[in-house]
């Protein structure tokens, strides 16, 4: 595997990279990086090229200003691509990657060969979350959240980990500490829960984006479930969905094993 800075849409992301074949583009959510995804990369590694970025401002990508909106979020990952040289690629995305995701979806089909969404709900659809979680509301308030949690990182991250796992049985420790690490500081923080702030400004670009015409595929764990999929039933032209069992909000770390077997056709 390979880690390469790569310039992106005005930014600098880091990129996990590894194998070869037809691309994959991973996206992660929050309090996620890249790593999100290490269990499943070596079970595609071998007939997949992997792209993992970590998103604009988290992680070891750049810190950025803004442009947590999923509409610059899907031009870093257009912009990903051009740099790569890759025309088309599955993408797959998690959590708070998913709107970015079903706007490059949207909005560049030439560029999805296939869109797989995880465990999230999409701002501006109908059928998501009857209220949303208390969180949502907490980090969207600008300032607030990193005043509160600067200096207690690890204990707030450590309960999204816990709780977003099946059986709470939380993510190994390495992974852990890699998530841990990239939320820590003021300006780690800010960036993070800059995706929350985004909301409004993302319900109005996906409700403005029309609809999905690549296959796509909604996943669920315990958390979501199929309310995604019930989203996307009246906008996506060629849907399917999978709920994976044994498994929490984090699917790539509790069932690495179903990732790999969706993406490869298993």
């Amino acid at each position: 595997m390979e880690l390469r800075r790569i310039r992106a849409n005005g930014t600098e992301l880091n990129v996990a990279l590894d194998g070869a074949g037809p691309p994959v583009l991973l996206v992660h959510g929050w309090p996620h990086t890249w790593q999100v995804w290490q269990l499943v990369l070596p079970l595609l590694a071998g007939r997949r090229r992997v792209i993992a970025p970590d998103l604009r401002g988290l992680g070891d990508s750049a810190r950025a200003a803004g442009g947590f909106d999923a509409a610059t979020g899907a031009g870093d990952l257009t912009g990903l691509l051009d740099a790569l040289g890759v025309d088309r690629a599955d993408v797959v995305a998690l959590d708070a990657g998913v709107p970015a995701a079903f706007l490059l979806g949207a909005l560049h089909p030439d560029r999805v060969r296939r869109l797989v969404l995880m465990e999230a709900t999409l701002p501006g659809l109908p059928g998501g979350f009857p209220a949303p979680p208390w969180w949502f509301g907490f980090h969207a308030v600008p300032g607030l959240a990193e005043t509160v949690l600067q200096g207690h990182e690890g204990t707030y991250v450590d309960h999204f980990l816990r709780t977003g796992t099946y059986e709470q049985r939380g993510v190994p420790p390495e992974i852990r500490e890699a998530f841990v690490r990239s939320y820590t500081g003021r300006e780690a923080l800010r960036c993070g829960f800059g995706y929350y702030r985004a909301a409004e400004q993302n319900a109005a670009a996906i409700v403005a984006a029309g609809r999905l015409t690549v296959p796509t595929v909604a996943v669920g764990g315990n958390t979501v479930g199929d309310l995604l999929h019930r989203q996307l039933v009246p906008v996506a032209d060629r849907l399917s969905s999978e709920l994976v069992p044994r498994s929490g909000h984090l699917v790539p770390l509790d069932r690495p094993d179903a990732v790999a077997g969706l993406l490869l056709g298993e």
